[in-house]
């Protein structure tokens, strides 16, 4: 997948977990909890959503990485490329 083929599934992954938040707008430098209504549970839904569509493993203590969509991106990039 190409960077904005993630961002979009990103994106897409973000519409089912928070309907209620306008993501048009979503600044991709700015964390996503500075600018959704997201709780830790909605964000381990991000990770297992990601694991069910396209079986990309996520490790714990790589959660951090995924703060931002440009750093979610980024890290998924190489997981993601043969997709």
């Amino acid at each position: 997948m190409t960077p904005g083929e993630i961002r979009e599934e990103i994106l897409d992954i973000l519409r089912d977990i928070a309907p209620d938040d306008d993501i048009t707008d979503i600044d991709d430098d700015k964390p996503f909890r500075d600018q959704l209504e997201l709780d830790s549970m909605d964000f381990l839904d991000i990770v297992m959503e990601l694991r069910k569509r396209h079986r990309v493993q996520i490790p714990e203590e790589d959660y951090p990485e995924l703060a931002s969509m440009t750093s979610t991106v980024t890290y998924l990039e190489p997981k993601m490329k043969d997709l």
